[in-house]
Formats: structure tokens, sequence, C-alpha cells
């Protein structure tokens, strides 16, 4: 799709030229801390876009967020969407490119999918320069006295790969000691999470410094820091820190920067990307990943409290699709029930967050007329709005009843707050997500989760907030378990510090750090043309 130059979309944006760095002819890194030169003092204002449970294909909340900023552009509102990068995990896997779809992507969308600027190789990097010093350390004498066996630092990789999950390393006087070890997918990397919640250069290299590597034999908590590795690191992620500016199908803006998954870690764009939406723009649109009980919460908890940029207004994304995928193997307007009462879960969490959302009904072209009213007939009895929304087929277009909806409700001056704060222990920090966004009836931990609570030196004098790991299909911790589960309690395997970002992972059920490769990859459609270009991406 033809895409106007950069320099057109950064001027627009009153950008100066010296505060952004061309990418080739469609792409810009810039500079966090740029101000636009013909916008007011006043920050935008944050639109948080989020979903009821996805199907295994997403709900469209991409297609949706970059729809309606052409929708609001449309409307005379200036307005910048905030995007997470793809990781190639998903791209060759399951779900697919995320740059979104039809007539609201984001440009160019290929670059998008297949590694943009390089800011997830850096992250890779960076992260598995750390696992070498470690290693390097134990082979060259082990000055520190690290434990080997509570080194918690794993091997990441941007692709998914699960016979990667455990493995042994070393052996052999050249090689280093032998050691169980693993890898993660890099948006599950720490790494990854601090370059998203770091305010700057010099914060970044303090949260990589605090960094956990495991205890030395006297039970201290060694660090990053202590290994002297924090400042490579730091320099290894240079211009990762930089947002990437890119444009929608319609030349509308996007930043797209960061990429932590929603289901492991907090699954949102940087809050430097945020930052810099709002000194550009109106109305900030950012993507949460997956539905209101992960990103959605995960937002409002740990990513709005960091940056204070906390939303005045939520758009709700469902489909017809997805909330058919709620009753699998049913038909009839009848068979939605199990769908919508899913929906109202997520229309609940978001109203316990504060915030009176707008539904974004996601369009398909074999959607029922009698289906979309039934659907209609259940927002109004939860009194909250509902907007058929055609970004996929119309563009901006199709998105512009969504758009004056969105307006509306930033007009009545919503903020958005936490159901959690750092300073409660853990367990009941989970127990009230798992209570008021799943609708669970608590929390059971493994004796390896309890004997870390009882450990003193299995965290930090202070926990942070906690960030659940979970799947993604089910509000419970069971993919199996859909609609709207009842009676469930969810299921602590471990806990997982992540010092350097600032929080605590509770990894539930049988959630894995990284994933596998389906059946049928979709790596296995994707070719090159006779010019090398790439075919079968999207």
């Amino acid at each position: 799709m033809a895409t106007r130059p950069i320099r057109e979309v950064a001027e627009a944006l009153g950008l100066p030229e010296a505060s952004w760095i061309p990418y080739g002819r469609s792409i810009a890194k810039v500079d966090p801390t740029a101000r636009s030169a013909t916008l007011g003092s006043s920050p935008g204002r944050v639109v948080l876009v989020t979903g009821m449970t996805p199907g295994r294909e997403g709900v469209g909340k991409t297609v949706t967020t970059l729809g309606l900023s052409e929708g609001l552009a449309r409307r005379g509102v200036r307005a910048v969407a905030c995007l997470r990068q793809p990781s190639l995990g998903p791209v060759f896997g399951i779900k697919g490119g995320g740059a979104g779809g039809g007539r609201a992507t984001v440009e160019p969308e290929t670059e998008v999918n297949l590694g943009l600027t390089g800011d997830i190789d850096a992250v890779t990097n960076a992260h598995n320069l750390l696992a070498a010093l470690i290693d390097n350390h134990l082979h060259h004498g082990n000055t520190l006295g690290i434990d080997p066996a509570t080194i918690a630092w794993p091997r990441a990789l941007d692709v998914e790969d699960r016979t990667l999950r455990d493995i042994e390393i070393g052996g052999g006087a050249e090689n280093g000691p032998t050691r169980r070890s693993s890898f993660v997918v890099t948006a599950a990397s720490e790494i990854m999470a601090i370059l998203g919640l770091a305010r700057d250069a010099a914060d970044l290299r303090a949260r990589i410094e605090r960094i956990r590597v495991g205890l030395d034999r006297r039970g201290r908590v060694l660090r990053a820091g202590d290994l002297g590795a924090a400042g490579a690191m730091a320099a290894i992620l240079r211009h990762a820190r930089w947002p990437n500016l890119l444009q929608s199908a319609e030349g509308s803006p996007v930043l797209v920067h960061g990429g932590p998954f929603g289901n492991l870690s907090y699954g949102t764009t940087t809050t430097a990307s945020i930052e810099l939406a709002r000194r550009l723009a109106e109305v900030v649109i950012v993507e949460a990943g997956f539905g209101s009980d992960l990103g959605g919460e995960k937002f409002v908890d740990i990513v709005a409290p960091e940056s204070g940029a906390f939303p005045s207004a939520a758009v709700l994304v469902s489909s017809l699709p997805v909330i058919h995928e709620h009753a699998p193997g049913r038909t009839g307007v009848g068979s939605l029930d199990p769908g919508l009462e899913n929906l109202d879960q997520h229309v609940r969490n978001l109203r316990a967050f504060g915030l009176d959302p707008v539904i974004a009904l996601n369009r398909f072209p074999t959607d029922d007329p009698a289906e979309i009213a039934a659907v209609r007939s259940f927002c109004a009895g939860l009194s909250v709005p509902i907007e058929e929304a055609s970004g996929f087929s119309d563009g901006g277009a199709g998105m512009e009843r969504l758009a004056d909806a969105t307006m509306n409700t930033l007009s009545r001056r919503q903020t958005a707050r936490p159901i959690i704060t750092a300073r409660q222990p853990l367990s009941e920090q989970l127990d009230a997500v798992v209570r008021t966004c799943y609708a669970g009836d608590g929390v059971d931990l493994s004796p390896e989760a309890e004997r870390q609570l009882a450990d003193p030196s299995a965290f930090e004098p202070e926990h942070g907030p906690v960030c659940v790991a979970k799947t993604p299909l089910s509000l419970s911790d069971d993919p199996h378990r859909r609609g709207r589960p009842r009676g469930f309690r969810v299921h602590v395997r471990r806990w997982v510090p992540a010092s350097g970002a600032g929080y605590t992972v509770a990894l539930l059920g049988e959630i894995q750090t990284m994933p596998g490769l389906p059946t049928a990859p979709r790596a296995t459609r994707i070719t090159i043309d006779e010019r090398g270009e790439p075919v079968g991406v999207t």
C-alpha cells in the first residue's frame, strides 16, 4: 500500500527535524523527549483499547486501534495510535502478523511484522549478553561465589521453539560447568519489560543493574550490576529506546515501540512512546494485549502508575466470530449467550477500573443481522454504548461513529484507577485480580510457590505489583474453560521476581514462557517473490 514520506508525517505532528532520524522512506526513530511545535502544552488524553476474551486469532484490537485513529482524523481530531511491535513468534506461529488488516493497517506492514528497526533483536542480544557473562564468570573462577543452582536468568529467542524450554548447557573443560537452563521468548524477557518502563537512559541502566541473577553461596542476592553487565547491555539498547514513527493506511501517525506479550508480561507499548504521543496529539489510542483481564488490567495496575498516563476512556473490542468461539459447535442466536456473558465480565472489569467503556463490534462480511441485533440488545441491557466498527473493509469511514462515541466518553472526564497497590502482599494482590477481573473464587499456591513466599531471599524488600502470566483464551487459568467460568480457583505454579522491571510475575496454570509452534505454522506459507520481497506474511 502506498505511503507518504515519513517526513510529511513528522511535519504534520510538528516534530522538529532534529528530533527524528529517518529509517528509510517510511519509518523514523523519534527522540522520546521531543515535543510538538504546533500543539499546546496540555497532554493528550489516553484511550485504552482492550477486548473480550479472544479467539486463537485475536478479536481485532489492532484493526480497531488503527481504524479509530483514522476515524478521529476524519473528525478533525489530532490522534496518534500506539502499538507494540509484533514478535516473530506469532508471525510464524498461530496468530500471524500484528499490523492490523484490510484498510486498517500500519504501514509498511511487512517491515512491521519482520523486524522493523531491529529493536527486538537488540533486546534479545542484551538479554543473552547477560546470560553469557554469567556463565563466563562461572568458567573463570566464580569470584562472586555464585551458586549455580540458584541462577534464574535464561536465554532469549524471538522464535517459538518448545524444545528450548528446558536445556542443559556447558560441559567439558572449555565449555563451562554443566547446569540446567532454559530459553524464554523475547517478548517475555525482563529486558523487554525494562525497555518499556524505563523513563530515560539513566533509568534504563539503573533497572538493568537491579536484575536478579541468583544467589551467592551465603544466600546474598546477586544482580547484573555485580557482574558489570549493565553498561554494555544499555549500550546495545541505545537505539531501541527511541520510538518508531510510522503511519496507518490512511496516513494517520502511529508509534510502534516495545513488544511485551500480554499473557506473559504487561502487554502494551512503551511508556516512552505513550508520553511522546501525549506531547504530539490531543488523543492517544493505546492498544493493550488480549482481554481486559490481561493487558487491560496490567495497563491500569502496572503501566499507568509508572507513567502517570491513566486512561480517560476505554474501547472494548468484540466480534460475532469470537462470541461464537465461546460456545463451539452451537448455532443460532441462543448460542451467543456464553460469549455475551464473557463480554459482560469485561464490561464489569473496565467499570471496576473506573471506566465506562464503548463496545466496538468488529464487523465481518458473514455477520448475521439478527445476531448483531441480539448483541445490541444485550449491550443496551448493560447500559453500555456499542458501535459497529468496519475499519477492516472501510478504513476510517467505517469508524467515524466509534470515534464520535469515544469523544463523547472522553468528555465525561473519567480517570482509570488501579485495583491493587504494590504495598499489598503478593497473594492479596493476586486474589484481588482473580476475584475482580476473572470472577474467580481465589488462589491456590503450589508447594514451590508457598516455599518462595516463606523464603526471605526469594523476593525483594518491596515486591512491586503482581503481573499475571496466564492463558489469554479464558478468564480462568484453563484455556478450555470458555465463556464466563464459575466456581474456579487459579493455581500459582511459581513466582518470578522481575526486580529491574519492578514487579513480580505469577505463573498460573500451564502457561509457558517459551510458546511452541502449531501443527501447521504460518511460517510454512511465507516465501519471497522473484524480486526477493516477502509474500504471505500477513
